[in-house]
């Protein structure tokens, strides 16, 4: 009887001397040292993140958060100086972004007692479906600069930042489009209210 070939051992880059090499390597496009990176510093990635974030699903989703601005911007390190450090701060940065859109959301948020709930009359949650499906028409009709800016950075809650890179805009940019994009949809619903 035959038997199975053996699967491939994960090799795990646990020691962080060895991450910087695996880094260079990684950054020359050598992908099983990128992996063999990643993977070792998840540990690290997570122990940082536990510290920073109280719940065990934002742990993870911390991680995940570090691991894909660490591949987005991994062309910026710079093999002749230490690796830990500069993930250190990668993470820290990424985890205290995080944070920010936690507390934005919190502040926006108000606790409701069961006994102060009130159950919708059915007229205002169709009222609600058309505001929703107005905002949606209205979004379409603007500049993709502007919807995107909008999208970005008032219904996905992304900071300034975030939002820079995943456009390609400058920051000062999509502030302008943001603006601009709220202008033309205030003007666009404003004239839809208007309307007998």
């Amino acid at each position: 009887m035959e038997r199975p070939a053996p699967r491939p051992t994960l090799l795990r880059a646990t020691d962080p001397a060895e991450w910087s090499a695996l880094m260079a390597q990684a950054q020359g496009g050598d992908a099983e040292s990128y992996r063999r990176l990643l993977v070792g510093i998840t540990p690290y990635l997570r122990a940082i993140a536990s510290h920073a974030l109280r719940q065990s699903a934002d742990v993870e989703d911390g991680v995940q958060d570090i691991l894909m601005t660490i591949h987005a911007i991994r062309h910026t390190y710079d093999p002749a100086r230490p690796f830990k450090p500069w993930l250190a701060g990668v993470a820290r940065h990424r985890l205290i972004d995080r944070l920010r859109v936690q507390g934005r959301r919190a502040m926006r948020e108000i606790q409701i007692a069961f006994e102060h709930a009130d159950i919708a009359a059915p007229e205002s949650e169709t009222g609600s479906a058309m505001d929703r499906d107005r905002l949606h028409v209205g979004l379409a009709t603007l500049p993709e600069r502007q919807r995107e800016a909008l999208t970005l950075l008032k219904l996905q809650e992304l900071s300034l930042a975030e939002a820079a890179g995943r456009t390609g805009q400058s920051i000062a940019a999509l502030k302008v489009s943001t603006h601009r994009g709220l202008k033309a949809l205030r003007r666009l619903l404003g004239a839809q209210d208007d309307a007998p």
